[in-house]
């Protein structure tokens, strides 16, 4: 009893008409998964990142207020107020640790149009004093903006 499973003929191939064997690798499926895993990565990496939950300490809520901080402005012209009192910038340091004696730092609000030497001048000063200066600045914003 004979089997046969290439269509009746005797050799291993069929040769001339028909089909002949696919010797490149298909990689359709490789590609495929690799895009799956590649989703997978890009969802988990996110996740994994703010997957840790810590409860912080609840800590009695302080009120600050901006009359209770120092806060030096420098108008356009230059002129440099303590909070609303107007303050000479060789004073500035004294009169800060006299009206706040416990602060570390100040904020620097300066208008836009203030001539950089004035801003610089009040920053050294309170540089020297050992003040932190932290400036008060406002965020572009990028929604009315047109392209």
């Amino acid at each position: 009893m004979a089997i046969s499973f290439n269509g009746g003929t005797s050799g291993g191939r069929r040769r001339g008409r028909g089909s002949t064997a696919i010797s490149d690798i298909n990689v359709t499926p490789f590609v495929d998964v690799m895009l799956v895993l590649l989703i997978i990565f890009m969802i988990t990496a996110h996740v994994m990142e703010f997957g840790i939950e810590v409860e912080v300490p609840k800590v009695r809520q302080v009120q600050d207020t901006a009359q209770d901080l120092p806060v030096i402005n420098i108008t356009r012209d230059g002129n440099i107020y303590l909070n609303d009192r107007q303050a000479n910038i060789n004073s500035l340091p004294a009169d800060i640790q006299q009206k706040f004696p416990r602060a570390k730092s100040v904020y620097l609000r300066a208008d836009r149009q203030t001539p950089w030497d004035v801003a610089v001048q009040v920053m050294s000063e309170l540089g020297a004093a050992r003040f932190g200066v932290n400036v008060v600045t406002q965020p572009e914003d990028t929604a009315g903006k047109k392209r």
